[in-house]
């Protein structure tokens, strides 16, 4: 997941939360009183303590003195967006959700483009799931489907996050 801050008058900022080390999950747990689980709901569901807590973590590291009442943003300054293995992730669970109905499936399609944080990589997200895995030739010569092996998603819903908090 990536948190998109645009602080008022000021440039976008994107803080990836989907990598975060163990003591930065442990400090936002605290400063939060939930644990990392819920959090990462948070983030689903546009919560704005979640998007805050986890904004305020990651801007840290180039602001350690930065305390947490004094990174107050207005709640339309942070976005939830998907980052490219999330965006084909979702994809995949939205198609075998909604797949049998076309309706549903535009809609769901609809959610993903707003979500995704690179609207190209939605498209061919969407792309790969309705005109099947792209193919590759391998050394041999063969043809063999591509796939993909990560998912270290920091969510397990196969809806896409929230985008705004409005």
């Amino acid at each position: 997941m990536i948190i998109v801050y645009t602080p008022e008058g000021g440039e976008p900022e994107r803080l990836d939360v989907g990598r975060l080390r163990a003591s930065e999950i442990q400090i936002a747990e605290s400063n939060s009183d939930r644990p990392w689980d819920q959090l990462k709901g948070g983030l689903v569901d546009g919560d704005v303590t979640a998007m805050r807590v986890l904004a305020w973590v990651i801007k840290k590291r180039s602001n350690p003195t930065l305390r947490l009442s004094a990174f107050d943003p207005f709640e339309d300054e942070l976005k939830v967006r998907l980052d490219a293995r999330e965006t084909h992730r979702y994809a995949g669970e939205m198609f075998a959700r909604y797949g049998h109905d076309p309706k549903e499936l535009a809609g769901a399609w609809d959610e993903l483009r707003e979500a995704a944080e690179d609207p190209a990589i939605a498209e061919a997200a969407i792309k790969e799931q309705t005109d099947g895995p792209k193919a590759e030739v391998s050394s041999s010569g063969s043809v063999t489907p591509e796939t993909s092996t990560s998912d270290s998603s920091p969510s397990t819903s196969a809806t896409p996050p929230t985008t705004s908090t409005a």
